[in-house]
C-alpha cells in the first residue's frame, strides 16, 4: 500500500525518529545530540522531546534527555503480538540450558538486527541484551546471515546506508571485504564473529527458516573469547545450533 504524502502525520513521523535516536550507544541524549542523530532542526527536536517528556516517556534533568520504561509499551504490544518469540523461547531455554552459554533470536530491520528472544547464561557483553535491543547487522554474527539471505543487491543497498563504524580494532568496515563475508556465509550456513562487536565476545549464528525454507531470524550463541581455536568452538556449538534450526524450521510459518 502506498500512502499519500497528504495522509502522512509529520509531527508523528518525527517523534518516532526522536524515540529511536535513543540506544544502548546513546542512552543519554541532549537537544544538540539528538537532532543529529534523528536528522532534525533543534526546534523540531527540542519540542519532540518535551512532549515525550511530559507524557512520562522521557525524563528530563535540565541538559539531558533518556527514556523511561514506558517507551517499553511500544515494544512489548508490538513483540506480544508476533507469533516468533512465543514459538522460539521454549526451545532457545532449552537449547541453552544444554549448551551452558547465551543464545538469542533477532530479526533483520534494515542495517540493524533486533533481539526478539533471548536466553541468557551468563553475561558477555558490556550492555544487557535483551527482547527489543539492537545491535548494527554487519558486525554481529545474526547479522550477516540475515544480510547473506537476501540477493547481493539489496544487501550492498542496505550495507552502504548503514554508517560502517570499526566498534573494535578487529571490526570489518570496508564494503567489499564484507561482501565476500557474505558470500562466504551462504554455501556455509553460519557466521562466526570474533571480537567485532566488542571485545571479549565471540559468536556463531545460523538462520532460521520457515516451513517453506524462507530465512525470517537468526540463531546464535554469544561466548567469551579465549585461547581455543574458532574451528574448535564451531565444531563444539553449530551441532547445536543447527539442530535447533531443523526444529524450529517445522513449527515457523
Amino acid at each position: 500500500m502506498v500512502v499519500k504524502e497528504r495522509d502522512m502525520m509529520g509531527g508523528l513521523a518525527k517523534g518516532l525518529k526522536v524515540i529511536e535516536a535513543f540506544s544502548a550507544e546513546h542512552p543519554r541524549l541532549s537537544i544538540a545530540e539528538a537532532a543529529e542523530i534523528a536528522g532534525l532542526d533543534r526546534a523540531t527536536t527540542r519540542r519532540c522531546l518535551l512532549t515525550l517528556s511530559e507524557l512520562g516517556y522521557a525524563a528530563y534533568d535540565g541538559k539531558f534527555f533518556t527514556v523511561t520504561p514506558r517507551v517499553l509499551r511500544l515494544g512489548t504490544g508490538c513483540l506480544a503480538t508476533m507469533p516468533l518469540p512465543r514459538i522460539v523461547q521454549p526451545t532457545l531455554d532449552r537449547l541453552s540450558q544444554e549448551i551452558g552459554q547465551s543464545t538469542s533470536v533477532s530479526i533483520l530491520d534494515e542495517g540493524e538486527i533486533v533481539y526478539v528472544a533471548r536466553a541468557a547464561q551468563s553475561r558477555v557483553m558490556s550492555i544487557a541484551l535483551m527482547p527489543g535491543s539492537r545491535l548494527p547487522a554487519y558486525c554481529t554474527s545474526m547479522g550477516r546471515v540475515l544480510l547473506a539471505a537476501l540477493g547481493p543487491e539489496e544487501a550492498r543497498r542496505i550495507l552502504e546506508a548503514t554508517p560502517l563504524v570499526a566498534r573494535t580494532e578487529w571490526t570489518v568496515t570496508e564494503i567489499g571485504a564484507l561482501m565476500a563475508e557474505l558470500d562466504a556465509v551462504r554455501p556455509s550456513g553460519h557466521a562466526v564473529i570474533d571480537q567485532e562487536v566488542e571485545i571479549g565476545l565471540r559468536s556463531i549464528a545460523v538462520p532460521l527458516h520457515t516451513i517453506r525454507g524462507k530465512t525470517v531470524a537468526a540463531l546464535n550463541v554469544g561466548l567469551a573469547a579465549n585461547a581455543e581455536p574458532l574451528d574448535t568452538i564451531i565444531a563444539r556449538y553449530l551441532p547445536a545450533l543447527k539442530a535447533v534450526q531443523a526444529e524450529l524450521a517445522t513449527m515457523i510459518v
